[in-house]
């Protein structure tokens, strides 16, 4: 059953987001569908998975692909703020690296030659 956490925003705000519960597991200080209130600011919870995606994105980088996808999702709990949700059955990144190969230079190095004239010494 899903609980609801509110998540204080730092301009004073907040956000109430829908966590799933374990099955078979219920927080001792609140039933199950109860608001309960979060540890940390919505902002600082994204901020830290944020600072986890930035250094996974500048290690394919440094492999230097010409485009990198990097997809996961973001799980939010009330005591542990936001997490890095699995996205599969093992995992919790799925990256796409491309590398794409550079066009062949179609530039012609030899300059286009003056008409020569025809056998009857007239220009074609």
């Amino acid at each position: 059953m899903p609980e609801f956490v509110r998540f204080p925003l730092a301009d004073g705000g907040s956000v109430l987001v829908e966590v799933e519960v374990e099955p078979g597991f219920e927080h001792a200080s609140a039933p199950s569908g109860v608001l309960r209130k979060a540890t940390t600011t919505f902002e600082h919870a994204l901020n830290e998975v944020r600072a986890a995606a930035g250094a996974a994105l500048a290690q394919f980088r440094d492999l230097g692909p010409d485009e990198v996808e990097l997809k996961f999702g973001v799980k939010l709990d009330a005591q542990a703020g936001a997490v890095i949700a699995r996205t599969g059955l093992q995992g919790q990144f799925e990256v796409k690296l491309k590398w794409v190969r550079g066009e062949a230079s179609t530039e012609d190095s030899a300059e286009e030659e003056p008409a020569k004239p025809a056998a009857g010494g007239e220009p074609s």
